[in-house]
């Protein structure tokens, strides 16, 4: 393709806008949520490290103004994010204050290493040695390219896409497109920045189908395990309730008690009672069963009186023997009565 300068600037500056500005998404919705889940760190992380390859490059390459800073804001923008990773992680709550100096720190320290870079390159660049910038190159690309990985594994841990802004994959696909472009129209086409903006064109496309297959499914997934829930917690609802409607409440477990306690005293008074009316009547047998036993014994006194009294006296001696029952038994006596002498009278 024929050289074009002002396509080759128009395209970068576009290219570098949308990658200067892919991150604000992500970045805004970390800060919107509160949140990270689904976000790897490392992609962050990984990113923000290979601006410092791909920045050293291109001022070494001399690329247009727009590629050159827009390594610089790429870089920035992917620290923040990944200071929101740490700052937003649950496990670090009580570390905000180190969070944020972490991320300062980090972001010094891949400035200077930048700039260091350049500096010490320049000269041997200068004399033809070119083996040490296409080493930057290829890092910037092999770091690009792997930062991803984390993110894909993260994916697979979660089986969705989960904690990505999708503005942000779509403008990062559109600035490797762009820039892609702009190097078509160079005086010279290099090759090795034009498979770091491709290879970041195809990863991002991944996460993109991967969203599109995956999240239909753990949506699936959640609705049924909602209504799973829902029937476990209505049938527990229903169980509360039955258990509910069956245990007695305090004021009927009193009234049952006093109930209980009332049948009991009712019933040891009637035992009591009954008690009572088998001692009186036991009584009053007893007492019937002296007086006829007195009444017959004052009749055989009686009886044995008159005999005694009549003239002839008794034929024969009787003696009575009361027996425990009352009854009297007479036996007769073997001995004969005794003749009086006629001077006895």
């Amino acid at each position: 393709m024929a050289p074009n300068p002002v396509a080759e600037n128009v395209l970068g500056t576009m290219g570098t806008i949308c990658w200067a500005g892919q991150l604000i998404p992500q970045v805004w919705k970390n800060y919107k949520d509160k949140k990270t889940t689904g976000l790897s760190p490392w992609l962050m992380l990984i990113w923000g490290i290979s601006s410092a390859f791909l920045g050293v490059y291109a001022i070494l390459q001399n690329f247009n103004i727009p590629l050159k800073v827009q390594p610089q804001l790429f870089g920035f923008l992917a620290l923040v994010s990944w200071g929101q990773c740490l700052y937003y992680d649950p496990s670090r709550q009580n570390k905000k204050g180190l969070s944020f100096g972490i991320v300062v720190g980090t972001m010094i320290i891949v400035g200077a290493l930048e700039v260091m870079l350049v500096f010490v390159t320049r000269p041997a660049y200068e004399r033809g040695i070119s083996a040490p910038v296409q080493l930057y190159g290829v890092l910037s690309v092999v770091l690009i390219a792997s930062g991803l990985l984390p993110q894909y594994w993260e994916i697979y841990l979660l089986r969705e896409v989960k904690g990505i802004s999708y503005t942000f994959i779509c403008i990062d696909m559109l600035g490797g497109v762009l820039n892609t472009l702009s190097l078509a129209f160079a005086s010279e086409f290099n090759g090795l920045a034009a498979a770091s903006y491709t290879a970041v064109t195809i990863m991002d496309s991944v996460i993109i189908i991967a969203a599109l297959i995956l999240n239909p499914r753990a949506r699936k997934r959640r609705r049924l395990a909602g209504t799973a829930d829902g029937a476990d917690i209505e049938s527990a609802g229903e169980r509360v309730e039955t258990e509910t409607s069956t245990t007695p409440s305090p004021e009927t477990r009193e009234v049952a008690a006093g109930d209980r306690v009332f049948e009991c005293t009712r019933s040891r008074t009637l035992d009591i009672s009954d008690l009572g009316d088998k001692d009186v009547d036991t009584e009053r047998a007893g007492v019937e069963e002296k007086e006829t036993t007195e009444s017959r014994v004052h009749d055989e006194q009686e009886m044995d009186q008159s005999v005694d009294d009549s003239p002839a006296g008794p034929a024969s001696g009787t003696t009575t023997v009361v027996g425990d029952s009352g009854s009297l038994n007479t036996e007769a006596s073997t001995a004969e009565a005794v003749p009086r002498s006629p001077g006895v009278s």
